[in-house]
């Protein structure tokens, strides 16, 4: 029987010849992932568990971006405590203040994850790196801590869903309505510990960026994991940036599916998630009459830079709604400097938004963007649960940044022109 790309990628890391949907293995790691918060918990675990080393210290990434820099004592003493356990250790990719950024977007912008890879974090969104064709997932702090001193983790094999792109997106239109229109089709459970494997003509239509994007939401869908099969333009993207040689691996002609989704990504438009669960999308032109009162525009999923052009796109020569407070979020340093060279940061300030250094800070209700109770804010993060910005009263809508922008402008949630 055929396997899937991401079942293909488990068995090379087993060391088997193949392996079948539902199946326990055990897998050798290439990159093991923690942030500021998961990381301490992890931490205490591996010093519970009697561990003296590291696997390989190459191979342990440790991203302070939540809370740094830090916003309270707690968060201080959370960070302190990964600076000692990375010093100690001599991990190579520790990532403090002023080298930081956030864990999704910096760690395939500085080469650490690559095709073929078989990675874990504690971190749910850990599933980006399915967009360079590796096999990536969250997991516990527990099980980071096993990882980090074994190199190794087990899995159940998941079945998996073909999701067929055709088509190509409206210019107003980027990933991110892709994955909350495939979101809303199919429901938050719609991929329940199943790998979403991204396949078709539509593909190459889609820039690394959207691929990003895509597999980071996939597990708003319950997915395991999303991935994209390795193309010219992701090959483009990991040369001469990561630091091993791409493992390309293809899904077989008999792959098993549990089911096949066609997406023409030519009738997508601008697509909002309402509150309070991803899958409650409507179109942004049904919602013009709500009122926001905050535009967050950033986060592991849209703070890159194709995220960075779309809103100065959209926000240069123009003026914030009054009353509406915009924040724009670069996701790592590199992109930030970006930005300043480009002229993007003083448009955004002379547009009257502020922009912040790379964090997840309001995307989990953490700092630099908390709502009351009764606000409204459209951001291009990635839950709108109850209470996941702020107070349990206030309403989080999903959105793309070309969707977020428009939205800052006018005050109300507001679909982008085709032209823009």
């Amino acid at each position: 029987m055929g396997m899937t790309m991401t079942q293909k990628i488990l068995a090379h890391h087993a060391g088997l010849d193949s392996v079948c949907a539902g199946q326990l293995i055990n897998c050798k790691l290439d990159i093991v992932l923690g942030n500021d918060i998961t990381t301490p918990v992890a931490i205490n675990e591996f010093k519970k568990a009697g561990f003296d080393n590291v696997f390989d210290k190459d191979r342990v990434a440790i991203v302070l971006d939540h809370f740094v820099p830090n916003k309270d004592i707690k968060a201080a003493e959370q960070s302190k405590q990964c600076r000692e356990f990375s010093c100690e250790h001599c991990i190579s990719h520790f990532y403090d203040v002023g080298k930081m950024g956030i864990e999704h977007a910096l760690l395939p912008e500085q080469g650490v994850v690559c095709a073929g890879d078989c990675i874990i974090g504690a971190d749910s969104h850990t599933c980006t790196y399915g967009a360079l064709g590796a096999f990536s997932t969250g997991v516990g702090s527990t099980d980071m801590a096993a990882g980090m001193a074994t190199g190794l983790a087990w899995f159940k094999v998941p079945s998996a869903i073909k999701i067929n792109l055709c088509g190509s997106l409206k210019k107003c239109c980027s990933g991110k309505d892709v994955i909350l229109h495939i979101i809303g089709k199919i429901g938050v459970d719609g991929a329940l510990y199943r790998s979403m494997e991204f396949v078709g003509e539509g593909i190459k239509s889609l820039s690394m960026d959207d691929r990003l994007c895509i597999c980071n939401m996939a597990i708003e869908a319950g997915a395991k994991n999303g991935i994209f099969p390795v193309d010219k333009i992701t090959l483009d993207y990991m040369n001469g940036r990561c630091e091993r040689k791409p493992i390309i691996f293809e899904a077989d002609a008999d792959a098993q599916y549990d089911e096949v989704i066609d997406i023409n990504l030519s009738d997508i438009d601008p697509t909002v998630s309402c509150p309070h669960l991803p899958e409650n999308t409507r179109p942004a032109a049904e919602l013009g009459d709500i009122k926001i009162d905050q535009v967050v525009i950033g986060s592991c999923t849209n703070g890159r830079m194709e995220d960075m052009e779309a809103a100065y796109n959209t926000l240069k020569g123009a003026k914030v709604a009054n009353g509406v407070r915009c924040i724009i979020i670069p996701a790592t340093m590199d992109i930030y400097r970006e930005c300043v060279e480009r002229g993007y940061v003083t448009a955004f300030i002379d547009a009257g938004a502020v922009v912040s250094t790379p964090t997840c800070g309001p995307c989990l209700g953490g700092y630099m963007g908390i709502l009351a109770d009764g606000e409204k804010c459209i951001a291009t993060t990635n839950r709108n649960f109850v209470g996941r910005m702020g107070h349990t009263g206030s309403e989080v809508y999903l959105a793309s940044p070309q969707t977020a922008a428009a939205s800052a402008l006018t005050g109300y949630i507001t679909a982008p022109k085709e032209e823009d």
